[in-house]
Order: C-alpha cells, then sequence, then structure tokens
C-alpha cells in the first residue's frame, strides 16, 4: 500500500537539486534580509532628512512623522501573524523602534555623534535578534513540528480564504501518507466546531480535494483543533484482504476491518457496546462490513457469533456458515434464537456477578456472543409486540452479560429502527443517498465533525465512517475502507471469487473446533448439524397481541370494587363519577380484536382525516386508535408501511415525519 500515494500534498519530498538549491537560498535570504533592511533604513532617515528640514517647519514634520511610526506600528501589530506573545512584541517593537530613531534623524541629521552610533549599535543588535528567530524557524523546513512549515503556510492562507482570520497551523507529525498538526484558533472568537464547519472551504482555499482535511477537537486546549490533511484519492481504489491479524487471540483484542484513509490500520474492538452498520443497497456494507468484521471475529478463540437473516438467506452470511455457531435464515429460527439468547442472559450475569465482575473479561469462563442480524428491520417487524419488548431487553442487558448486537440495514430512520434501539449503538456508516440518509446513520459528533457519506452514494462500495468506543476522536469523521474480497492480480473484483475466498476462510476457522462454554454449546446450530430448530410457543405466534390489554375487562370485575355505590352491568353506560380523583385509569377493550377489525378501523380513521382536510397524517393523528382500542403503535406502524409500499398512501416524507395522503386512501 505504500506506493499508492506519494503526494500527498502539503508537504512533498524534497528529492531534486533544484528544490535543495531552492531551500538553500532561501534560507539565505531569511537571514541577510534583516541587515539589508536596515541598510536601506539608514539611508532613508538621511535622505528624509535632507528633504524634510528646514528651521521654520521641522517641529510640523517631525509631528507628522511620529503619527505615521505610531500608524505603522499599530498596522504591524494588528497583522502580525506571529506565533505567540514573544513573536508579536518582537514585530512590533522592531517596527517602532526603527521609527523613532527615523524621527530623531530627521530632526538632528545623520552626523549626530549619538544618533549614528546608536543606529549602527542598535541596528546590529536588531538585525541579529531577526536572524536568531529565523534560525529558529529553519527547523521547521527540515524537521515536521517547528513553527514554520509548509502546513502553516497553506493552511493558515486557506483558513483565511474561508473566512477564518487569526488561524494557524502546526505540523506534529508527517509521514508518507498524511500530515498531522495542531490549529491555533482566534482566543475567545474561535472554537473547534467552527473549524469542523468550515473545512470545506478551507480545502478549496488551500486547492485540495474534498475530504483532505478532517478536523476534531483539542480534549486539552478550546481555542485549538487538531487536523490530519491525507489524499482521499489513495481510497478509490479496492484494497485487498491479506490475513487475519490476531488469529488465536482474544476477541478482547483489536480487529483489522481495513484502512483509514491516511492508510494508517483500523484496530477497531467490538467488546462491550452494540453496533449499527448502516448504508444504501450496494454501499459494502454486508461484504464490507460485515464480512471483514466476522472474518476477524471468528479467528479468535473465545467469541461465538449467533446470526439471522430472513431476508437474503444464504446470499450475505452463507459463506461464512462453517464459522458460524449459529445461522437462522427463517422467522422461527430467528425468533426461537432471540428467545433462547434472551433466557440466558440472566444466569450469564448472575455467574459474572458471582465472581464479582461487572463486565465480560476474558479468561472469566464464559464465551463473548457476536449476535449479528442482517436486514435487521425485517427480523424486527416479524415479532411480535412481546417478543420486541423482550428483544429490546435483551438489548440492554446483554452487554454486560457479554454479548454484541450488530444490526445491519439501509435506512435507520424510526420506522426502521426502535428509538431505544439506537440509542445503545454505535455507528459504522456506509454510502448513502443524502445527507438526509445521512444523519440516521452518524453520530450527532460525526455530523459536527463533517462526515459526509454522502459523497460516495454507492460508487465506492467499502468506504464508510466509524464511531465506537476506543475510536480517537479524530478519526471518527475520517473516511475508512474496509477490505475487499475476491480481488484478481488487476485488482477487479468477481462476486464468485469473493465467496469462493470467504468459503475457504470459514473452512479454516470452523465453530466446530472451538471449545465453549456448556451454555453456548446448548444453543448452537452447527453447521451439519441436523438438531431441528425449536419452535417457539403457541402464545408466542400469535401476531400483534398486547398482553397488558389481554382480558382486561375481566381482570376488572375480578378485582375489588373501587366505589361501591357504583354499580352497573358491564354493557350499562358507566355514570359520571363524583367529584375527585377517579378510582383507576380507563381499561382497554374486553375482547382482543381481530386482524379483520384492527385493519379497518384503521382505514376508518384514514378517511376521516383526509375528509377532514388532512394531506399528510402523522403517528399522533392516530392517537385515538391505541386509547380506544388494542391496536399498538408497532402494528400501527408496520401497517402504515404496509399501505404506503401498496399504494393506498402516499410515501415517507422524512423532513415532516408523516405519510402524504394525496387522494382518498381506498384498499385495491
Amino acid at each position: 500500500m505504500a506506493g499508492r500515494s506519494k503526494e500527498l500534498v502539503p508537504i512533498a519530498e524534497e528529492s531534486t537539486l533544484a528544490k535543495v538549491t531552492a531551500k538553500e537560498v532561501s534560507k539565505l535570504v531569511a537571514l541577510v534580509t534583516p541587515w539589508l533592511v536596515g541598510v536601506i533604513g539608514f539611508g532613508l532617515a538621511t535622505a528624509l532628512h535632507f528633504i524634510l528640514y528646514n528651521p521654520d517647519t521641522i517641529g510640523g514634520w517631525s509631528s507628522f512623522t511620529t503619527i505615521c511610526v505610531l500608524i505603522l506600528t499599530g498596522v504591524t501589530y494588528g497583522q502580525s501573524h506571529a506565533r505567540g506573545t514573544w513573536g508579536r512584541v518582537h514585530t512590533t517593537a522592531s517596527t517602532f523602534l526603527a521609527g523613532m530613531w527615523t524621527v530623531a534623524v530627521i530632526i538632528s541629521g545623520p552626523g549626530h555623534p549619538i544618533l549614528w552610533r546608536l543606529g549602527v549599535v542598535g541596528g546590529i543588535t536588531l538585525a541579529l535578534t531577526w536572524n536568531i528567530r529565523s534560525v529558529i524557524r529553519m527547523k521547521g523546513w527540515d524537521q515536521p513540528g517547528a513553527i514554520s512549515d509548509p502546513l502553516a503556510f497553506l493552511f493558515g492562507k486557506g483558513a483565511e480564504n474561508a473566512g477564518m482570520r487569526e488561524v494557524e497551523a502546526r505540523t506534529t507529525k508527517a509521514t508518507e501518507h498524511k500530515v498531522e498538526g495542531d490549529v491555533q484558533l482566534d482566543a475567545g472568537r474561535q472554537v473547534a466546531e467552527d473549524l469542523q464547519k468550515k473545512v470545506a472551504y478551507v480545502e478549496s482555499g488551500i486547492g485540495l480535494p474534498p475530504g483532505s482535511i478532517t478536523a476534531s477537537i483539542d480534549p486539552d486546549h478550546a481555542d485549538r483543533a487538531k487536523v490530519v490533511i491525507s489524499d482521499p484519492r489513495v481510497m478509490k481504489q479496492p484494497i485487498p484482504w491479506r490475513e487475519p491479524s490476531r488469529p488465536g487471540l482474544s476477541i478482547a483484542d483489536p480487529l483489522r476491518i481495513g484502512l483509514w484513509q491516511d492508510l494508517d490500520e483500523i484496530e477497531y474492538v467490538i467488546v462491550g457496546h452494540h453496533l449499527q452498520v448502516m448504508g444504501q443497497s450496494g454501499a459494502g456494507k454486508s461484504i464490507g462490513g460485515a464480512w471483514n468484521i466476522l472474518a476477524e471475529v471468528v479467528t479468535r478463540y473465545d467469541v461465538a457469533v449467533f446470526a439471522g437473516d430472513i431476508t437474503k438467506g444464504d446470499q450475505t452470511l452463507g459463506p461464512l456458515r462453517e464459522s458460524l455457531h449459529r445461522f437462522e435464515t427463517t422467522k422461527a429460527g430467528v425468533k426461537a434464537m432471540i428467545r433462547e439468547l434472551q433466557e440466558q442472559v440472566k444466569p450469564r450475569t448472575d455467574y459474572l456477578a458471582g465472581k464479582g465482575l461487572q463486565k465480560w473479561k476474558p479468561g472469566c469462563g464464559l464465551t463473548y456472543w457476536l449476535v449479528w442480524f442482517e436486514e435487521f428491520p425485517d427480523i424486527f417487524d416479524c415479532l411480535s409486540d412481546k417478543e420486541q419488548e423482550q428483544f429490546l431487553s435483551m438489548l440492554k442487558a446483554i452487554r454486560s452479560a457479554g454479548g454484541t448486537i450488530v444490526m445491519s440495514l439501509q435506512r435507520s430512520d424510526y420506522t426502521q429502527m426502535p428509538t431505544l434501539a439506537r440509542g445503545q449503538l454505535a455507528n459504522m456508516c456506509f454510502g448513502v443517498q443524502s445527507p438526509g440518509d445521512a444523519s440516521f446513520g452518524l453520530s450527532e459528533a460525526q455530523q459536527d465533525a463533517g462526515a459526509r457519506p454522502e459523497l460516495w452514494s454507492n460508487k465506492q462500495p467499502g468506504m464508510a465512517y466509524l464511531d465506537a468506543p476506543g475510536i480517537a476522536d479524530g478519526r471518527i469523521s475520517m473516511p475508512l475502507r474496509t477490505y475487499a474480497w475476491g480481488l484478481d492480480a488487476q485488482g477487479v473484483f468477481d462476486d464468485e471469487r469473493a465467496s469462493a475466498a470467504m468459503r475457504a476462510h470459514a473452512a479454516q476457522w470452523p465453530a466446530a473446533a472451538k471449545q465453549v462454554d456448556p451454555t453456548t454449546a446448548a444453543l448452537s446450530r452447527l453447521a451439519g448439524d441436523a438438531q431441528a430448530v425449536t419452535a417457539p410457543p403457541a402464545e408466542l405466534e400469535e401476531e400483534d397481541v398486547d398482553e397488558e390489554v389481554r382480558d382486561v375487562a375481566g381482570e376488572y370485575l375480578e378485582t375489588e370494587d373501587p366505589d361501591p355505590e357504583v354499580q352497573a352491568g358491564i354493557d350499562d353506560e358507566i355514570a359520571d363519577l363524583p367529584e375527585g380523583d377517579p378510582p383507576m385509569g380507563f381499561a382497554g377493550p374486553e375482547k382482543a380484536m381481530t386482524a379483520e377489525e384492527r385493519g379497518a378501523a384503521l382505514m376508518k380513521r384514514l378517511h376521516e382525516l383526509y375528509d377532514g382536510g388532512a394531506r399528510d397524517v402523522g403517528t399522533g393523528d392516530f392517537r385515538v386508535l391505541w386509547e380506544t382500542t388494542d391496536i399498538s403503535r408497532a402494528w400501527f406502524q408496520k401497517q402504515m408501511k404496509k399501505l404506503s409500499e401498496a399504494g393506498v398512501i402516499g410515501p415517507y416524507d422524512d423532513e415532516k415525519q408523516r405519510y402524504e395522503m394525496p387522494r382518498r386512501p381506498e384498499l385495491p
């Protein structure tokens, strides 16, 4: 990979004789300039004396030249780009002292015995101070990290062109593929977030390709930022998979899943948090994200992978089957797997508590669980309301029990991903269609730092952003590229070759060869195992039945009457209660509705809204349904999505978060 980008813009390697000569000449000019300025200044002061001196007018001219000196001094102070107080004071003092000596020469002449001696001694001293300053600064031309360097010149110019004055950059590290630096902002007027918002304009001001600069907050200084400049063009070509990074080690050790834009390897520890993998179709979230993460995971000795994909079946994860401890492709299989995993969460946490542990760690005696769901919305939709609640409960608890859940999907809006779940997830975002889509796949920190996955769409598969625990702040908005499987010698990708390579890799790391704890072994369904999937209990198969409202009227009749004075049959109209707090809240319907009755109630409400003038509808418009019937929000969201896909109602508007309703809804 080292040969890919040698033209990393701000610092190029000085290799030709012409460039070396030019650099040495520039050093010599910097040293000679103060002496030339001193000679020219002496001559200018002498000339002004002979031009302006007149006994009758010298008082006025001396006052005027003094005012000019003060103006020049003020301009010098205001325009000085020197770093730190010493540099600005030195520049300003040099202007003031030289100017006041010139005023004295205009009045008394260059031959005055004190003035000409003062001019020689003071001029030599001033020139030497500038030489000392220049010698220190010259270290930046040979050693990255000094005060004056190409990054300082380029970045300062670009920031000024972008409307951010008083911004200076200093190189802290330079390699063949990147330049790292600190940026000093205008204290009291600018913070790192201001620079992050202006990065695209700074790139334009310098003339860099879009995405070259990554800016992050300096955790130690509010008036500084950290920047990395790299060449995004090096990521345009697929990067071939090499081999597992740490075979035989623990899942707690970092996974190498690709390269950052500066060509450093990605070191990602997946233990201790859940992950959302999002990207549009063809952006590489499956073969780039799933394959690279799982290809590393299955080589670790203390982890078992449980996976489910009821949408594409074997297409994505099938080549990995031999290395997976369980892979379900049916609704019944996925439901059973989720239920069985959830049932073992508390026993696992109890086991860890018995060892005095608050969370899983290598060597604790439990096999770590990585649960991977491809096309997660379809899996979540197939669960009943109660199963969804159990899944969300497991999501909150399994992390402490030694487990990570990964949810892969194309668009993580609220119709596809529960809000409670999204708040528990780290973010890996591949290419998306628009900035609106990007907002669902990126964390707020990534958005604030200027991450733009919409620049790739699905034209550069495998490109992504990653924000997860353990990822440095300076990396969360830096593009990465996952490894590509199945490349030929010319770097051309082929699906069949990629699948064959993954199957061969899985065969090298079969799940059957791992030693796992007894519970993990009991839940496993290894490749070739004839063990049938356990069917879920019948009550869990009932679609959209809310246990909280089942037979709630009967429960009400069996409890103590809250007000004996109120006597009525179950079908009688309920009279108003006496003044004061009601004895209890409203109960739900006595009888659960059928699917046809729920559908009729939903269509009736849609007609009411349309006939009342509504041309778009949101969740709040249907509150009456779950307040007066046993229709749940989850059921409602599923049906609205289906009605939209069938054309009964219009598409969903992300900005308004409402469904369009251009015509009266009618079932076909």
